[in-house]
């Protein structure tokens, strides 16, 4: 905040800037409303005042004599000041207090307006509140021959009333009263703060090597303890893709220092021996190598970009028309598939091309593990479309189901039958599925190992899709 280009200290918390603001907004509002009640009490009691006095007028006047003079007291318990006064100013009658000083009041009320209110303040002693009233013209005629008299009632300024001290009084109550409900607005922000402190606490123990920090989660739902509960769900998701992607960089180094050792052994050997090494049997063995490193860079980038939300327009794909257009196409040579499809369209959300490499990896895997046939089958489960690729082979033990779609994972008869495969082709799978809102499992089966694929149709729920062409891989 500036006030003509100085810039004015504020409190840096919320709780002190939060009882700041409110403290000076009551301060505000309790001003006003002590300005109103002084002015209102102030009134209260002069009017009082006055009509004490004017009715101490009224009784005086009602006890005129005669000779034109009142008693010499009048009703001192209301009004301890009484003149009578003339029309030159002289003091005709007067109560025992007011008998030796001047006129009261040089104030001559007229015909028309016969009672008036005045205060004065040039007597000894402090201010008075006057009543001021003129007889009716017939009572001056009557005592007076007709001059006009003038009957002065006056009554000492109440104490409340004197100087400043009803103002200062309700000054004091006005900074009493803020100080207190700013007092208890920094107890009541304090305390809902509470929370943001031991968050904050928590937080700064955090590192980036431990990631395994949870924030306190306070009793009820207010918005701090939703935005606690909130955080703590994106520590647990960031928890999760931290140890992923430590469990993935480690097993890449693990896979890749097999052909870069191999690589360089094969380097090696023909710098040191060249007499002995047929030299193009060395560029051979290296290019298997190198060969190796391609196609693991490819399966890890096809597998890092599954992973991501992409841009790429989805579209309808006829899921039986795709794995009928993708089994004419197979080399004849191989072990033989068998289609069972149904005869109605089955029409999932996606991007063709994913799913194409998802098809490719599990006819692949089938046709590699099968003893002598592969069967794949197309049909609707509810609100599913689901493709089952099945082989005749060995099968997969039940304690490795959810291994082998782990990336780089490979089982002893994998190994056998394909020894150069990366392990990254179900991973791969499984993460398309995923992306398309899907599943992909392996399932019970009397004979064989049985992968199933569910992808909601897209009459029920479109899926968002990534955006890179999946590659076929070997698992």
């Amino acid at each position: 905040m500036k006030v003509r280009g100085v810039r004015l200290p504020r409190p840096r918390s919320i709780r002190g800037r939060f009882t700041l603001t409110a403290g000076l907004v009551s301060l505000i509002i309790l001003a006003v409303i002590g300005a109103g009640s002084d002015f209102v009490i102030r009134k209260t009691i002069e009017s009082h005042v006055f009509n004490t006095t004017q009715q101490a007028a009224m009784d005086w006047m009602s006890s005129m004599r005669p000779d034109g003079t009142p008693r010499a007291d009048g009703p001192a318990d209301r009004a301890r000041l009484l003149q009578l006064v003339d029309s030159r100013g002289r003091v005709v009658a007067a109560s025992s207090a007011a008998a030796d000083r001047p006129p009261l009041s040089t104030i001559r009320p007229p015909v028309h307006d016969r009672i008036q209110y005045l205060k004065t303040c040039s007597s000894p002693g402090g201010c008075v509140l006057l009543t001021a009233m003129r007889p009716t013209p017939q009572a001056a005629s009557l005592l007076w021959s007709g001059e006009p008299h003038y009957v002065y009632s006056g009554a000492d300024e109440p104490g409340v009333l004197a100087g400043i001290r009803l103002e200062a009084a309700t000054a004091a109550l006005v900074l009493l009263t803020s100080a207190f409900s700013a007092w208890i607005i920094w107890l009541v922000v304090g305390r809902t703060l509470r929370p943001v402190a031991a968050i904050r606490e928590k937080v700064s123990e955090a590192t980036v090597r431990d990631v395994s920090l949870r924030l306190p989660e306070p009793p009820g739902d207010d918005e701090i303890a939703r935005l606690a509960r909130a955080s703590n769900r994106f520590l647990d998701q960031l928890d999760k893709l931290v140890s992923d992607q430590r469990r993935f960089a480690s097993m890449v180094s693990h896979e890749l220092r097999s052909p870069a050792a191999a690589l360089r052994a094969q380097v090696e050997e023909a710098l040191l021996y060249p007499d002995d090494v047929d030299p193009h049997e060395a560029l051979r063995g290296a290019l298997r190598s190198t060969e190796r490193f391609q196609r693991i860079i490819d399966e890890l980038l096809a597998y890092t970009r599954v992973k991501r939300t992409g841009t790429s327009a989805p579209e309808p794909v006829d899921l039986t028309a795709m794995v009928r257009a993708e089994l004419g196409t197979r080399p004849p040579h191989g072990k033989p598939v068998l289609l069972h499809a149904a005869s109605e369209r089955l029409t999932v959300f996606g991007i063709r091309l994913h799913l194409l490499g998802v098809l490719s990896n599990l006819l692949a895997n089938a046709q590699r593990h099968a003893h002598s046939r592969v069967d794949v089958t197309v049909e609707r489960s509810g609100d599913q479309a689901v493709l089952i690729v099945q082989d005749d082979g060995d099968g997969i033990a039940p304690e490795d189901r959810e291994r082998v779609f782990e990336p780089f994972v490979r089982l002893a008869d994998g190994l056998r039958r394909d020894p150069g495969g990366s392990g990254l082709g179900l991973a791969i799978c499984r993460e398309a599925a995923r992306a398309h809102h899907g599943s992909l499992a392996v399932e019970d089966s009397p004979q064989g190992a049985r992968f199933v694929l569910r992808l909601p149709l897209t009459d029920l729920r479109p899926s968002p899709q990534p955006d890179e062409e999946l590659q076929p891989a070997r698992s």
